[in-house]
């Protein structure tokens, strides 16, 4: 007795196709995609840039403002005027020397 081999029909080749074209488009997707894992870990590295950034321009408006506030009418301080005085205007007092 000889066994026939069944052919698969068309329908499941259809349908086996698609469902593996699907599979892999949603693998694609969900790693290179526009919200997939390499564009998370792309905005992740830039978060931390940023934030570092951030850090060092907080830090530099800290000092800042505490020169302001030295330098304010209520709170003069004599010295850091002094500095700012010699440093951009270039003012020296009578008694020193400059040495280049």
């Amino acid at each position: 007795m000889a066994v026939a081999k069944r052919r698969p029909s068309i329908a499941v080749l259809i349908y086996t196709a698609s469902v593996v074209t699907l599979g892999g488009y949603f693998t694609f997707a969900s790693v290179q995609g526009e919200y997939g894992l390499f564009r998370r870990i792309q905005i992740e590295a830039e978060r931390g840039a940023l934030q570092s950034t951030s850090d060092s321009l907080e830090a530099e408006l800290a000092d800042m403002r505490n020169k302001s506030m030295r330098l304010s009418d209520g709170y003069l301080d004599l010295d850091l005027l002094d500095e700012q005085a010699r440093d951009v205007l270039g003012y020296l007092r009578t008694d020193e020397i400059v040495i280049r």
